[in-house]
């Protein structure tokens, strides 16, 4: 196992994986830009290296800076947390070319899976359900007539990234022609690749996940469900497991199916199957994630599994340790995403946090890097905390979320606190009530605040 690692990423993720360093008695190097440089990951590690300029391309997306980092500090092993480089097949080669190990699947794992088209065909092969789709687009031509043979509306789609960046719905032949343009150049710039592909439009679905890993040698486990169909602009807000709107038997079979696929492909290490399902509980599988997600401490709060540390084995080339009769979901977990947002425009909040009160108590974690006193930087995403709630049911956990958002104190900055209140009054969420559409619905009925 690695001595010391360098952590390529910031914010919480980036003290999550120094969380779980600590725990395997490992040395944590952080990699921190000008711009985090008093952040709490920065302050905590071991030891912590400025690898550039707040401007991510020269910083945390910077091969170089961070292969350089890692060498210069005696790091053994580089973990890339989530974004920025985590699924960067050519990264994880160059980590490799440098004597160091990469925290994740390793590089012709990651090629393998890297296209979102290519890999609909490979899991589908290997027994998952998929939705009616093209192949990568060519020019117009070839786009309005896979629209046409798949039937409108239609989702335009990035071979490679997701986030909803390069995403566009479409109803018909003219709106697929104005959009193919603007979601190429927004894909190409998001990811430097600007093919894309279609699926068929699923009017209400629900966005369910399931959680795999996968060591080396080919035994792997799922770790069951997440739903996080509440959703803006194909932003996750909340997530939780398990899924309101899946039977136990339900989860199980796909669950089973995901986990038979992946490990048929050659899948290696930890990841999350997304799939959408519709109204009549037909499961689709979209695309695989090859990292940790945001969500994790979702389905850590239920089976009790450190997935963090997970990754580090099975990047290791340690066995995983545990079977699929050890993976058991206990109650119901809900994890709200806390981004310093202003809850009625959304428009992001930076600046610095005067005031910062978590909560606590039986059953509620809190990851996150902010602290009092903090400034919040302008050039990454907004996410500053995730309140994470476990309950003996989801009444339990829903009442729990409740109290201790309540007692989540932020001031300095907006955040979406106010909005994850309103969202739990809701009967629909109450009841689980909901689809990927839902909230956006929900924000023209009820207003913005």
């Amino acid at each position: 196992m690695a001595s010391r690692i360098l952590i390529a990423n910031r914010g919480e993720i980036a003290l999550r994986v120094l969380r779980a360093c600590r725990t395997l008695g490992i040395e944590a190097v952080v990699a921190y830009s000008e711009a985090d440089r008093n952040a709490l990951p920065t302050l905590l590690a071991d030891e912590a290296i400025c690898i550039g300029p707040a401007d991510a391309k020269r910083s945390y997306l910077s091969a170089p800076a961070l292969i350089s980092a890692a060498l210069v500090t005696g790091c053994d092993a580089v973990h890339p947390g989530y974004g920025f480089l985590s699924e960067d097949d050519a990264f994880a080669d160059a980590v490799r070319a440098h004597g160091l190990t990469f925290i994740g699947p390793p590089a012709h794992v990651l090629e393998r899976f890297a296209s979102k088209e290519e890999t609909r065909r490979l899991l589908g092969s290997h027994g998952l359900p998929t939705i009616p789709g093209s192949g990568l687009l060519g020019d117009e031509a070839q786009a309005l007539e896979e629209a046409e043979r798949i039937g409108y509306p239609v989702l335009v789609k990035p071979s490679a990234g997701g986030g909803g960046k390069g995403m566009r719905m479409v109803r018909s032949p003219r709106e697929l022609a104005a959009v193919l343009p603007i979601c190429r150049s927004e894909a190409k710039a998001a990811f430097g690749d600007d093919a894309l592909y279609l699926e068929r439009w699923l009017e209400e679905n629900r966005h369910v996940e399931i959680q795999v890993a996968v060591d080396r040698f080919g035994h792997g486990v799922h770790l069951w469900e997440r739903d996080c169909s509440v959703q803006r602009r194909h932003q996750k807000i909340l997530e939780e497991s398990p899924s309101p709107a899946m039977s136990a038997a339900g989860s199980r079979e796909l669950a089973e199916r995901a986990i038979r696929a992946v490990v048929a492909a050659g899948y290696e290490n930890v990841g999350t199957l997304e799939f959408l399902v519709d109204g009549d509980g037909n499961a689709y599988f979209i695309e695989i994630n090859c990292r940790i997600q945001v969500e994790h401490p979702v389905t850590e709060m239920l089976t009790g599994i450190d997935l963090v540390a997970t990754q580090i084995r099975i990047a290791a080339g340690e066995p995983l340790g545990f079977n699929q009769a050890d993976v058991v979901q206990r109650g119901h977990a809900i994890e709200f995403r806390i981004n310093a947002e202003d809850p009625v425009t959304f428009a992001p909040s930076p600046g610095t946090i005067s005031t910062f009160h978590l909560p606590g108590g039986p059953g509620v974690r809190v990851d996150t890097a902010a602290y009092s006193g903090w400034k919040i930087p302008p050039f990454y995403d907004s996410l500053i905390a995730k309140l994470i709630v476990h309950g003996r049911d989801r009444e339990e956990a829903l009442a729990r979320g409740k109290r201790a958002l309540e007692l989540f104190i932020v001031e300095g900055v907006k955040t979406t606190i106010p909005l994850h209140l309103r969202l739990l009054d809701d009967p629909d969420v109450r009841h689980g009530r909901f689809s990927t559409k839902w909230l956006e619905r929900w924000l023209q009925k009820n207003g913005p605040g």
